[in-house]
């Protein structure tokens, strides 16, 4: 037998090849040359079902109830059939050891059927990755997933975001906090797979739209936030489109379908048509896209993050498909704004929720939008004044207690003063319920009409 060792070499690189795993694309560039991010696992399949309780934990990032916002409104305008309700319990400062802590008392007693965790943040230490860093990330996070799987809950394993440039940190500070999240990044990973859990990876998105925010609206757009850490609202809807397209949602709002020759319209579920004629098409929907109306700065802010990840294309479509049109152009007209279009164009269909960013849900959405945004605020009042300062006895007397609602919890104490907790968390929730319900109020179905005419 003849010995060849150029097959036995090409064999070993095959075998190297086929060992190594696989990564995200990486875009061109030196700024990513360093970083081995792991392939992202699928997420394709709906995570969620009918009636789900989502509990969305953090720490400060998650306390500035700013993803966590984005995502309980989209989850209730945008898919209301799934009826899925949240509570988000961010905590400033937290490390997956920490949540690990206080999660029978704060989260689980809820009973959530399914939740995000997005942790790494402070347990990366705010310097270069060490391997007991990273063991001890693994082994808090793995010990979260276990005890959220041990009560019945579906989790998804989400990584940490990445950090920006803040005045006492050079460049190459910034890329080696960088690196170090990024294997936390890869390790998250590596636990959903051994888990079997769903893993939303909030890093890479980040860091790859930061790079290419920077390019395309100048070197100040600061995706990790004004201090490096905490990103505003651009960043945070990165965030939010990050957990979102790991629940496996289809993106789907609607299409509305109109026959130019006849008239005729149809629309998909979630809406029904009132009347059609010449043009004019008035529809009833109960699902909302998500709008971002360019009124505020945040919206602005969220509009711009639009443009770098293909959160309308995913989670985003409401899709006017026009046919058998004769001229060559149209004018669309969605409440106040009118947009020109080919009739080829419209053939193929045109994304209205991107197209219109101000548009007939504008003012409903934002109803719901700020009714989210109450209860999210009272949640950190029941979690962290209430049932860790009030109860764990930060106020000595009654003159200590300024806010009322907590001066009048204070009252329960029993002759030795001490709580009985499931009470204050009785009464906690006796507040919160209307919050909740006027979320569900908000929520109502728009009237609005589109007329489609020759240019």
């Amino acid at each position: 037998m003849k010995f060849c060792f150029s097959t036995l070499l090409c064999c070993l690189v095959l075998a190297t090849v086929s060992a190594a795993p696989a990564l995200e694309k990486k875009p061109d560039g030196a700024y990513f040359e360093k970083f081995q991010p792991l392939k992202a696992p699928d997420t394709s399949k709906l995570l969620l079902k009918k009636g789900d309780r989502l509990a969305i934990c953090g720490d400060s990032i998650t306390e500035q109830k700013m993803y966590s916002r984005v995502m309980e409104t989209y989850l209730t305008v945008c898919v209301p059939e799934l009826q899925i309700t949240a509570r988000q319990y961010g905590w400033g400062g937290e490390t997956a050891s920490g949540f690990l802590k206080r999660m029978t008392n704060d989260c689980l007693r809820f009973d959530p059927t399914v939740a995000t965790t997005c942790y790494g943040m402070n347990d990366h230490g705010y310097r270069p990755y060490e391997a007991s860093i990273g063991d001890k990330y693994r082994e808090r996070s793995t010990a979260i997933v276990r005890a959220f799987k041990a009560h019945g809950t579906r989790v998804v394993q989400g990584s940490p975001g990445c950090v920006g440039l803040k005045k006492e940190w050079d460049a190459a500070s910034v890329e080696s906090k960088n690196l170090n999240l990024c294997t936390l990044r890869n390790i998250g990973i590596e636990i959903a797979a051994t888990e079997k859990v769903r893993f939303a990876d909030v890093f890479w998105p980040m860091l790859t739209a930061g790079y290419d925010g920077m390019q395309k609206y100048g070197t100040n757009y600061a995706i990790a936030g004004k201090d490096g850490v905490h990103p505003g609202w651009a960043g945070s809807f990165v965030m939010a489109y990050a957990f979102l397209e790991s629940f496996g949602l289809d993106g789907e709002i609607g299409t509305f379908t109109v026959d130019l020759k006849s008239g005729k319209a149809k629309t998909s579920k979630g809406h029904d048509v009132v009347s059609a004629k010449d043009g004019v098409i008035e529809i009833k929907s109960s699902r909302y896209p998500f709008c971002a109306t360019g009124d505020l700065d945040k919206d602005n802010s969220i509009r711009s993050a639009m443009t770098l990840v293909p959160f309308n294309q995913e989670l985003n479509r409401l899709t006017l498909v026009a046919k058998k049109g004769s001229a060559t152009s149209y004018k669309v007209t969605w409440g106040a704004e009118s947009k020109s279009f080919s009739a080829d164009q419209l053939a193929k269909g045109i994304n209205l929720a991107e197209v219109f960013a101000v548009n007939p849900f504008s003012d409903a959405f934002n109803k719901v939008d700020r009714a989210v945004k109450a209860k999210q605020d009272y949640e950190t009042k029941q979690i962290k004044q209430i049932f860790h300062d009030l109860v764990s006895g930060k106020y000595k007397t009654a003159d200590d207690v300024k806010d009322e609602e907590l001066k009048r919890l204070f009252a329960l104490r029993d002759s030795a003063g001490k709580f009985d907790f499931e009470a204050i968390v009785a009464e906690t929730e006796k507040k919160r319920a209307p919050l909740a319900a006027a979320i569900r109020e908000a929520f109502v179905p728009v009237t609005h009409t589109l007329r489609i005419a020759v240019e």
